[in-house]
C-alpha cells in the first residue's frame, strides 16, 4: 500500500494565509514572518502533495483549479489541531477593543474579522465602528486597545495600512441641474470626509446645499443610490453600483487619504491579531484597486454624466 504524504501543519497555515489574503507579502505579515519564508513552506507542501496548489502571476495569487476543497479541508485541519492543543492547556480568553472608522471599513471588514477569531478561537474582538475624530478621541482616553481611522486632519505617528484616492461618487442615473447648488451627501460632523468635500467645492468656487446627512456609510450609500446627491468616498468603501463622476461633472480634485492603525498593545495574541487585521486590510485594498484600475468613462461636461463604477467584491465592471 501507498504510504500517504506527511503534512507539515506550519506548511499547511502557510498555504491558507496566501490563499484567502492572495498574498505571500499579506500572510507574511499576517504570520509575523517573511515573504521568503511563507513561499518556501508552501513549496513543501506542494511538493509533499505532488501539485501545484496556487497560482501566481505578478499581480495575483489564487487557489491552483480544483484545490478549493483541498483548502476548505486544510482550514478544518487547522481548526482541529487548535481543538486538540485546546484539550491539553486552558488559554485565557482576551479581549480585544478595536475602534474602526465607518469611512475606512470597507466591504472586506466582515472576512478580516472572520479570520482574526479563527486564527485565535479564544479571541474576544470588541469592534465599535464610528467617525474617525471620535475614535480617537476614546482612543486617547483608553476606551480602546486599537483603532483603526483616517488620518485627514490627524498627524499622530501610527501603522499606514492603506493609502488611496478619494473619488466623487453617485448613481448612475444621477444629474447636477445646471444652475443649481450642488447636492451634497455626508455622514453627519465631525465627519473628516465632509469637511474634505466641503473645503474642496468651496475653494474651487463652487456652490452646495446639504441633501443628505446620514449617520453611516450605509444610510449614505442608499441616498445616493436614490439618486438625491453626490458624496466623497474612497472607491473601496463605496457602495456597488456607484460610479466615478467627478471629471464628468467638472468636480474638483481630490487628495489621496491615509486609513492609520494606532495601537497601544503589547500582549503578544493581541498583537498577532492585530497583524492579521492589518495584514487582511492591506490585501483588501490592493484587491479593491485592481478591480478599480479600469478605464473612466468619459461623457462630454455639458451632459453631467458619469463615469466609472464602482465594483462589487469579486467581480469586475
Amino acid at each position: 500500500m501507498q504510504s500517504l504524504p506527511s503534512l507539515d501543519l506550519d506548511c499547511v497555515e502557510a498555504f491558507v494565509r496566501v490563499a484567502e489574503l492572495s498574498s505571500f507579502t499579506r500572510a507574511a505579515e499576517a504570520l509575523g514572518t517573511t515573504q521568503s519564508v511563507v513561499s518556501l513552506k508552501v513549496k513543501r507542501l506542494e511538493a509533499s502533495v505532488g501539485r501545484r496548489l496556487l497560482e501566481r502571476t505578478p499581480r495575483l495569487v489564487r487557489v491552483a483549479e480544483g484545490c478549493g476543497p483541498f483548502l476548505q479541508a486544510s482550514r478544518d485541519l487547522l481548526g482541529s489541531r487548535d481543538g486538540l492543543l485546546a484539550t491539553l492547556r486552558r488559554q485565557d480568553r482576551l479581549r480585544l477593543s478595536i475602534g474602526i472608522s465607518d469611512q475606512a471599513a470597507g466591504r472586506d471588514l466582515p472576512d478580516i474579522l472572520k479570520r482574526i477569531t479563527r486564527q485565535d478561537p479564544d479571541l474576544l474582538p470588541d469592534v465599535h465602528v464610528g467617525a474617525s475624530r471620535e475614535l480617537l478621541d476614546r482612543f486617547d482616553r483608553g476606551s480602546f486597545d486599537a483603532v483603526v481611522v483616517r488620518a485627514e486632519d490627524d498627524r499622530r505617528p501610527g501603522e499606514v495600512l492603506i493609502e488611496e484616492p478619494y473619488a466623487w461618487v453617485a448613481a448612475p442615473s444621477w444629474r447636477w441641474p445646471t444652475g443649481l447648488p450642488l447636492p451634497l451627501a455626508t455622514l453627519a460632523e465631525p465627519c473628516g470626509v465632509r469637511a474634505l468635500a466641503i473645503r474642496s467645492l468651496e475653494d474651487a468656487g463652487l456652490a452646495w446645499r446639504d441633501a443628505f446627512v446620514g449617520g453611516g456609510v450605509a444610510a449614505l450609500g442608499a441616498a445616493l443610490a436614490a439618486g438625491l446627491a453626490v458624496s466623497v468616498l474612497a472607491l473601496r468603501v463605496a457602495p456597488p453600483g456607484l460610479i466615478d463622476v467627478g471629471d464628468a461633472v467638472g468636480l474638483p480634485p481630490l487628495p489621496r487619504s491615509r486609513v492609520v492603525l494606532q495601537s497601544r498593545v503589547t500582549q503578544p495574541r493581541l498583537a498577532a491579531a492585530l497583524r492579521g487585521l492589518a495584514a487582511g486590510f492591506r490585501a483588501g485594498a490592493a484587491a479593491r484597486a485592481a478591480e478599480d484600475a479600469l478605464p473612466l468613462a468619459r461623457q462630454p461636461r455639458a451632459g453631467r454624466g458619469a463615469g466609472r463604477a464602482v465594483s462589487a467584491p469579486g467581480a469586475r465592471t
